[in-house]
């Protein structure tokens, strides 16, 4: 993965795990909040924290479908078709 404050490659945000990813988009969350990122740098984080939301987002949605799928009975009926989070 890229050093601290240098950023991302797809192929590093690929390796990271959903906390990683989480962790690295707050920090860029805060640098860009900070006001004192020049505007190349800014428009790299931002694409880059675009990238990360949606790798968070897809592996959320993977954890939602896998946990929809454990509450299938035996019989093959839903045994529990709640909303995740419900």
């Amino acid at each position: 993965m890229a050093a601290e404050g240098q950023g991302t490659t797809g192929d590093d945000r690929a390796a990271l795990s959903f906390e990683e990813a989480l962790k690295r988009l707050e920090t860029i969350v805060r640098e860009l909040e900070s006001g004192e990122v020049p505007l190349e740098r800014a428009i790299a984080l931002y694409e880059e924290g675009q990238a990360l939301k949606a790798q968070c987002e897809a592996r959320l949605a993977s954890a939602e479908a896998r946990i929809r799928e454990l509450q299938i009975g035996a019989d093959g009926a839903p045994a529990g078709d709640r909303p995740f989070g419900a």
